[in-house]
């Protein structure tokens, strides 16, 4: 009687062990899953960096146009196309930008008639 019970329980424990360990290697909070969850706190982490580098230039850049009039100046003319009073606003068009160039129209000769 007594191994029988001894038995059971070994069998019980064994199939217990074969689940944890089954467990440890697929699903939720397995090898693979941390992996794969520690790549995207590696690319979060990334991210987040690069936001933070932005943030900074932006920072230093309302800084700038908060204690400094040419700085908005500058970005009246460069983002807003704003020209002073007398100034004239040249637009140059690159020949290497395709999108850039207007078509050239077609003439048609009229015909000669005497």
């Amino acid at each position: 009687m007594i191994m029988n019970v001894t038995r059971l329980l070994f069998s019980v424990l064994g199939l217990l062990a074969f689940v944890l360990f089954v467990r440890l290697w697929v699903g939720a909070g397995s090898y693979p899953d941390i992996g794969r969850l520690e790549q995207q706190i590696e690319q979060q982490n990334k991210a987040n960096d690069e936001q933070a580098e932005v943030k900074r230039l932006l920072q230093m850049d309302v800084v700038g146009l908060s204690k400094d009039d040419e700085a908005v100046e500058e970005h009246a003319r460069s983002e807003l196309g704003m020209v002073r009073d007398g100034e004239t606003y040249y637009q140059v068009i690159l020949r290497t930008d395709p999108e850039a160039t207007a078509p050239v129209p077609q003439v048609k000769a009229a015909p000669h008639v005497e």
